[in-house]
């Protein structure tokens, strides 16, 4: 294990232990998006069989924005208190569990089976809390600031790998089995996955892989490795640390300064202190912040269309069978994939390139959401191949500009790192709330979809004006201890 960090790095050869790293977040937020998106792709088997119109529909599925929301604060609390990994290693097993008992609903009558399904759904959502944040911190752990947009960026772009891998199978298992079994499928999946995490995740310091050279090029380059330190490795005296890193790393004795590991120490300190109230004043009266929250409220809207709504109009607006349905959400998914990582790639070109963190980030945010806005353009078409490229290159935009997590990892306090996350994803997921229940009320009042197009749209205008207008410079912030 890694026990310091100093020195000059250029000679030396460095591991690429945090693109391993990535690739796990990668993994996990697939199955986290694909747990969220199994009553997309059961819902009108499911509704067929409980009887449930649109709006009832849209109450079952904002049952999972409803404690989503509620546990973001919580659950950014637990991330600064014990650590990514633990605490991230139980959320998987526990919205997986709540995943799986979800197909036990088919056992019951019609009104325990909607009020079962509901509370499910509730408990997914707050075993979920901890996720978003818990990516957030650990890439700001992980990755210097050139490397953080394409890290972000990946991990979140895993929300659209979900609906690739997982829609096609989750529709084959309904047509083939039945909607109960899509929920054993991703429940089972996610409980693995839980136990590969354990193995895999660690601290930059304490992973058994990573060398000095890697270590000490992220930790110079931004990257807040101290985030998750023990409490007796913050007790070490800078003579242990030294020792250590010499009995560990294999160096040559009195290369490590110990006036640049005691910082990070207390710097690794104060990010685990339980959150101040002031803390959060700050948080929340910050304008640069508030700007970014609105911003992600308006594209996690868009991103719940199409977790939510997208199989459902596709079955009913444009008569897809649910097994068609499920291969052709696929496609727009892929786009969106391609989108996301191009994003982040983009936003970090332009920071080496010289341009400022504020426009490397807007930029991409921007032409997003105006290629996001064309999905309206389906209301004006017949051809259901026609309306699947234009959601596709929506999508696409939509995936480009989602750099909201980028932005948070470039913006969060270190001190409170995972409440600043969850107080983001919190606004973020208000539209997991109010996205279902707005379209469901749309769909139910007009009978179609066309209204409910321009509402996901006006979302993305409103995303466009924010980091325009209320934004201003993108930079971290520093907290006042009052």
């Amino acid at each position: 294990m890694v026990q310091a960090t100093v020195g000059n790095v250029s000679d030396a050869k460095r591991t690429r232990v945090r693109y391993g790293i990535v690739a796990m977040l990668f993994l996990v937020t697939a199955i986290n998006y694909a747990d969220r998106a199994t009553i997309s792709i059961a819902g009108t088997s499911l509704s067929k069989d409980l009887g449930l119109d649109a709006v009832s529909m849209g109450f079952i599925f904002s049952a999972f924005g409803w404690s989503y929301v509620i546990g973001q604060l919580p659950g950014g609390w637990l991330l600064d208190r014990f650590g990514s990994k633990p605490v991230y290693a139980a959320s998987i097993f526990i919205w997986s569990i709540f995943t799986l008992l979800q197909g036990s609903v088919s056992y019951l009558g019609v009104t325990a089976a909607v009020g079962a399904l509901f509370a499910l759904r509730f408990l997914v959502g707050f075993a979920e809390a901890p996720s978003f944040p818990a990516n957030g911190r650990i890439v700001a752990a992980w990755f210097p600031t050139a490397e953080r947009g394409t890290a972000s960026a990946i991990f979140n772009s895993a929300q659209y790998f979900a609906t690739v891998l997982f829609a096609p199978i989750m529709g084959w298992i309904t047509h083939a089995y039945g909607w109960p079994y899509v929920f054993y499928f991703m429940g089972v999946v996610g409980i693995v996955v839980s136990g590969i995490w354990l193995k895999v995740i660690h601290s930059p310091r304490a992973h058994p892989s990573i060398n000095k050279a890697e270590f000490d090029y992220i930790a110079q380059g931004g990257a807040l490795v101290d985030m998750d330190r023990s409490k007796n490795e913050r007790r070490l005296t800078e003579a242990e640390l030294e020792l250590d890193f010499v009995e560990q790393a294999d160096v040559e004795p009195g290369v490590v300064k110990g006036a640049e590991i005691l910082p990070a120490a207390e710097a690794g300190l104060k990010g685990n202190a339980a959150p101040k109230l002031s803390y959060m004043k700050q948080l929340l009266t910050n304008r640069m912040l508030l700007g970014v929250y609105i911003g992600q409220y308006c594209i996690t809207t868009i991103t719940y269309f199409f977790l939510t709504w997208f199989p459902v109009y596709l079955v009913k607006e444009r008569g897809m069978s649910i097994l068609n349905a499920g291969f052709v959400a696929a496609l727009p998914a892929i786009c969106g994939f391609l989108g996301g990582v191009l994003g982040g790639l983009l936003s970090d070109y332009l920071i080496r390139k010289g341009h400022s963190l504020t426009f490397a980030r807007k930029a991409p945010i921007v032409v997003g959401m105006l290629m996001s806005t064309t999905m309206i353009a389906c209301n004006y078409v017949s051809s259901s191949t026609l309306v699947v490229a234009i959601m596709a290159f929506a999508f696409f935009g939509k995936g480009l500009g989602a750099l909201g997590w980028a932005v948070v990892a470039d913006t969060s306090p270190k001190q409170i790192a995972g409440l600043s996350g969850g107080m983001f994803n919190t606004f973020g997921n208000v539209a997991a709330i109010t996205t279902p229940i707005v379209i469901g009320y749309i769909v139910k009042v007009t009978g179609n979809f066309s209204g409910a197009l321009v509402f996901v749209a006006c979302n993305a205008l409103v995303a466009i004006v924010s980091y325009l207008l209320i934004v201003g410079e993108i930079k971290r912030v520093q907290l006042k201890d009052v």
